[in-house]
């Protein structure tokens, strides 16, 4: 069974940094695409940026410039640098993965993280 397991949120003032990581673990071939998503109370899930396993990297407009995903293949891990925080930015922080188990089996499957909350005041 693969396990992503997130770490880095807390409360951060506004202007400020963080560094979320994820970090999958388990039985597994390979893993393509890793991503960020988002979720504050009241509101959808939302995409904040992707990755492929090549570094091909997508954000949301709403994180353009101030946010950066990056991985470390060899950790099977993802990273979110989240500079210039906003209030609006508080939600519970997600990351996935989609995986491909087994060499001789291409189907991918998505598997997710418990969250990690950021909340940002002052």
């Amino acid at each position: 069974q693969v396990q992503l397991v997130e770490s880095g949120g807390g409360l951060v003032q506004p202007g400020g940094s963080l560094r979320l990581s994820c970090a999958a673990s388990g039985t597994m071939f390979r893993i393509d695409i890793m991503g960020w998503y988002r979720q504050a109370p009241g509101t959808q899930r939302e995409l904040l940026a992707t990755i492929t396993s090549g570094g091909s990297t997508n954000y949301a407009d709403s994180v353009k410039g101030r946010f950066t995903i990056s991985r470390d293949n060899a950790k099977n891990t993802v990273y979110l640098q989240m500079n210039s925080l906003k209030p609006e930015d508080t939600a519970v922080y997600y990351c996935n993965a989609d995986v491909q188990l087994e060499m001789w089996v291409s189907t991918r499957n998505r598997y997710w993280g418990q969250g990690t909350q950021v909340t940002v005041s002052s």
